[in-house]
């Protein structure tokens, strides 16, 4: 193997094998080609055998990639590294050497449904109730301890509120339910093997001598325990090399601590430092305008950033005046990136700081024909939560679709459970009667008392929306039956950290359904229905891979594009404003800023909103996001663009809750046939090969030239016959 392909910076980072050797990887400066040539040169120059080696990283995925290019350039079929995750490295050492922790060597690994199930079992012999703890909250709150290294033992000496010790006793019997089931969860995969060595340190002598020499990839994201298990296995002989980016470390709320790289230095004094500082991946205006947020963190190594790729184009900055104008300045942007640069869909990607966003993106790409991916979430109409609500919505306007009533009658939780609605069903069918009529005189059910009197409660509540689902708007009748049904106020009085963002999913559902009233007021719920089952059936049209990629910040880390949108850039939304509270925080939020711009090879367009639906349904006033006004205005852009969409700001200041009007102008369309060949902005020529309805509720399904097929709702589509 030649080293010839490195920078001078790259060789002598793979040349260091003797001690300890720090990393510091800027984005897109080729730290997974040092990580493999360092392997292999550590094999052909005949400083280790390759059993001797092991190799950590994150994910399946990259452990897979690592050592497929490790036999590459070794020219193999086998190879004895040990090269894998944190986890994967640590259940197969424990498998090994479970006797002497009195574990079975068949231990089961318990992932996160099973640890809910798990401490339902719990709870129950507990008599905890779910008001006090959730399971899933428990859950969580187990693993942020164990992450940490807190034991129940001493959770329980510092709790000091009532939550604290029923955590703590939950936290205790969890543990014994674990070693009786011969499980272990994923924390203690990380946890088991630091027992290990304290309890026999002959094991941990046999693996040092094992692994005489260690890498270790992505390392700013290291918790606690991967920090000890790391140190401990390299305290022997200190041949080890870390490679990373403090920048890139934004996993914080999940226990990966930045100091571990930081301070690597302080553990190891002796260690050799190398700053890889050339990217490979993207140009100069988007690394400097990045760089020029980051360093306004205190917390990090210092580096400059050199590109590889010339200079490139300005940072684009729209404003926008609601979400609505947002994903359309997206679409427009990309729409001219695909005309003048020839670009394919799968060249974007859209990144937004929560899963709610993609709501109205989703609802967007959609309605153009805009083929799209969601990646680290489900589509949003898909999401439990959002097809709950909407569940209600569709047995309000159908008593006889026992699919939504089997899936809400129990939502919120009413006790409710799979063998009540089975005795039901078989009076139903005694009776010859429709199930959600069984509901109204479900006292004559062989149940309790209570299960008779939710079954009825229950009846009589959608059958009071049934009977108004006419006299009222459907922005007005999904409120209120949202807020009668308890929907909201379960999500808000939950002690589960991620019915947080289940809330904003339901609120995001509700502003939906409040844009298409005002776009069209005079239309029926089921309209709205028959939209959304329409939209989600688009992707049946066009099976292609080509399509834009949307997902979170944090779902981007170690991917990159050629043009990257940021959306939601309101301060508040991105950075959180819960995050505005600790410095610790915003730091970290501003290096998901930074992992976001960096992901961008070509091009990088910004976004926020002046106005934007937060809970409730509430509109407010918006500022740019300040990781902004931290890029020097000589990197940006400034792109002036108005949507086709009216707005009148009502009442309202700066500091208060506004309330916004919003209309879409109709644009003028032809009332298309079969057969028409129509022009669209962005998939070319194509030809109408079927369709349904006239005026603004026509749709069409399109063949273009290229082969693609769409379903278009005609009155986003602006379509125009050619001849």
């Amino acid at each position: 193997m030649s080293l010839k392909e490195l920078n001078k910076v790259q060789c002598r980072a793979v040349e260091a094998v003797e001690g300890p050797v720090l990393i510091f990887a800027g984005a897109g400066s080729g730290k997974t080609r040092v990580l493999t040539h360092k392997m292999v040169y550590l094999i052909q120059e005949g400083h280790y055998h390759p059993e001797n080696i092991l190799a950590v990283t994150f994910t399946n995925k990259a452990a897979a990639e690592m050592k497929e290019r490790v036999m590459k350039l070794l020219k193999t079929d086998t190879l004895p590294i040990a090269i894998g995750t944190f986890h994967s490295i640590c259940a197969r050492l424990l498998r090994n050497e479970a006797k002497h922790l009195n574990l079975s060597p068949s231990f089961a690994i318990y992932d996160v449904q099973d640890q809910i199930d798990l401490i339902k079992v719990i709870h129950k012999k507990l008599e905890v109730h779910k008001d006090i703890l959730t399971p899933n909250a428990a859950r969580s709150q187990i693993s942020y301890l164990k992450n940490k290294m807190i034991m129940p033992s001493a959770q329980l000496k510092k709790a000091r509120t009532r939550l604290e010790n029923k955590l703590a006793e939950v936290y205790a019997a969890y543990e014994i339910s674990l070693r009786e089931n011969e499980a272990l969860d994923f924390d203690d995969l990380l946890l088991y093997p630091l027992e290990l060595f304290d309890k026999a340190p002959e094991v941990l002598e046999k693996y040092q001598n094992i692994w005489k020499y260690i890498l270790v990839d992505e390392y700013q994201d290291t918790n606690r325990p991967q920090y000890f298990f790391i140190t401990r296995m390299a305290e022997k002989y200190e041949n080890i090399s870390v490679v990373g980016d403090d920048d890139q470390s934004i996993y914080g709320w999940r226990g990966a601590d930045v100091t571990n790289i930081l301070d690597f230095e302080k553990f190891f004094p002796s260690c050799q430092i190398f700053t890889l500082e050339k990217n490979y991946r993207s140009t100069e205006q988007i690394l400097d305008a990045a760089s020029a947020v980051v360093t306004h963190n205190d917390k990090r190594a210092k580096k400059n950033l050199v590109a590889a790729n010339g200079s490139g184009e300005l940072i684009g900055l729209f404003e926008t005046r609601d979400e609505l104008e947002e994903s359309d300045a997206i679409i427009s942007a990309l729409e001219k990136e695909i005309k003048l640069k020839k670009r394919t869909f799968n060249n974007f990607a859209v990144l937004y700081r929560t899963n709610a966003q993609s709501r109205a993106l989703e609802d967007n790409f959609r309605r153009m024909g805009i083929p799209y991916n969601i990646v680290g979430g489900i589509r949003f109409y898909d999401r439990k939560e959002v097809k709950d609500v909407l569940a209600y919505l569709r047995l309000v306007m159908n008593l006889k679709d026992t699919i939504s009533l089997r899936r809400v009658v129990n939502f919120p939780p009413r006790g409710i459970g799979a063998k009540t609605m089975d005795k039901c069903v078989e009076q139903a069918s005694l009776d010859k009667v429709e199930l959600f009529d069984v509901l109204e005189n479900a006292e004559k059910l062989p149940i309790r008392g209570k299960q008779s009197e939710a079954l009825e409660s229950f009846f009589e509540l959608i059958k009071k929306y049934y009977d108004i689902r006419e006299k009222l708007s459907a922005c007005e009748l999904t409120r209120a039956l949202v807020e009668e049904a308890g929907i909201l106020h379960h999500f808000k009085e939950s002690n589960d950290p991620e019915d947080a963002e289940r809330l904003d999913n339901v609120n995001e559902l509700l502003n939906s359904i409040d844009e298409f009233c005002l776009k069209m007021p005079d239309s029926p719920l089921s309209d709205f229905l028959e939209e959304v089952s329409l939209l989600s059936d688009i992707d049946h049209w066009n099976d292609s891979d080509n399509r834009v990629t949307l997902m979170t910040a944090h779902s981007s880390k170690g991917l990159e594009f050629p043009v990257i949108f940021i959306a939601g850039l309101d301060d508040g939304l991105f950075p959180l404003y819960n995050a505005l509270e600790s410095k610790e925080s915003l730091e970290e939020e501003r290096r998901l800023f930074y992992v976001a711009m960096t992901r961008a090879e070509e091009r990088v367009y910004l976004i926020y909103a002046t106005n934007r639906r937060r809970m409730g349904g509430e509109n407010l006033l918006g500022m740019p996001s300040r990781f902004i006004g931290e890029i020097p205005d000589e990197f940006l852009e400034r792109i002036e663009f108005q949507s086709a969409v009216t707005h009148r700001v009502v009442g309202g200041s700066r500091v208060k809750q506004t309330r916004v009007e919003v209309t879409r102008t109709v644009t003028s369309f032809d009332d298309f046939k079969v057969g028409d060949m129509v022009e669209h902005s962005i998939f070319g020529a194509g030809k109408i090969m079927v369709l349904s309805g006239t005026g603004e509720n026509q749709r069409v399904g399109v063949v273009f030239k290229d082969g693609t097929k769409k379903k278009l709702i005609v009155k986003y589509a602006n379509l125009t016959k050619i001849t």
